[in-house]
């Protein structure tokens, strides 16, 4: 017999700072309860079958398979989302775009929102949950992915959304929106992060643009304004060190009241700006 505290103490995951969370995300999940259940009930026994589940959990995540890919499930802002090797995970600082999307617009108003590169839908979907009576659209140009983010809005009930397949702009022509946001890929393709920890298991489409890590944002910033009811916001994520050059090509595109916000590691996360009105 095996009781809860003594599975995570002998838990051998390699020294991270986030080595005990993973494995109270991984035994709760072999267990099917909350990681509140494991501090409430730590010597509750543990059966065998759920034993030899945490067991597969940890030699999979021992390889450095990421937690959301091993359990299928991430959450993001205020929803849960179903996750796949062809979507990168959602993470935190990506919740940055939700956050300032909330504070440009009023939430009272109808607002058409539209969403370059949704992968798992995290951004478009938290936005239509907070906000009921906007019209969201949430494109991506990998139709494994655009299944994933329909999968995932069907789940969560939201009518005000939809999933596009869509090469950026390429299915939206002709439509304009109030606000348009993206995380889109912003490394280069030679960063030796590539080869670094989860990130080894996500797909380089999603993460890579070109020798400066710079082509798609060129392409949005370029696109964008077409696309822009007059007064329309521009919000978009980077890589730490992108900032002063997402400003530069913002400028050059004619946007105005352009910002700059640091993530909680205070580097330059997101840059956004505003065509005139």
């Amino acid at each position: 017999m095996t009781i809860i505290a003594s599975l995570l103490r002998s838990a051998e995951l390699p020294d991270s700072p986030t080595a005990r969370l993973d494995a109270e995300l991984l035994l709760a999940a072999a267990l099917g309860k909350p990681r509140s259940f494991l501090h409430t009930w730590p010597e509750r026994i543990v059966s065998t079958e759920a034993a030899h589940a945490f067991d597969g959990y940890l030699k999979r995540r021992r390889t450095g398979e990421p937690v959301a890919y091993i359990l299928g499930l991430q959450g993001f802002w205020n929803i849960d989302l179903e996750v796949a090797p062809h979507t990168l995970i959602p993470r935190p600082e990506t919740e940055m775009l939700v956050e300032t999307a909330l504070e440009l617009l009023p939430g009272a108003i109808p607002h058409t929102l539209l969403d370059l590169g949704t992968g798992t839908g995290a951004i478009a979907l938290s936005l239509a949950k907070d906000r009921p009576q906007w019209s969201v659209t949430a494109v991506d140009r990998v139709e494994d992915a655009v299944e994933l983010a329909e999968r995932n809005r069907q789940r969560l009930h939201l009518d005000n959304a939809k999933v596009l397949h869509s090469h950026w702009f390429s299915a939206v022509e002709g439509q304009r929106f109030d606000l348009i946001l993206s995380n889109p890929p912003y490394i280069a393709s030679d960063d030796p992060h590539l080869a670094e920890g989860d990130v080894r298991f996500e797909p380089s489409s999603a993460l890579v643009s070109g020798a400066d890590g710079l082509d798609d944002l060129r392409l949005i910033v370029s696109q964008a304004p077409a696309h822009l009811e007059a007064g329309g916001w521009l919000l978009l994520e980077h890589g730490y060190d992108q900032g002063a050059a997402v400003r530069e090509l913002l400028l050059e595109h004619g946007f105005e009241e352009i910002k700059t916000r640091r993530d909680l590691g205070d580097h330059e996360r997101i840059t956004f700006g505003r065509v005139p009105c």
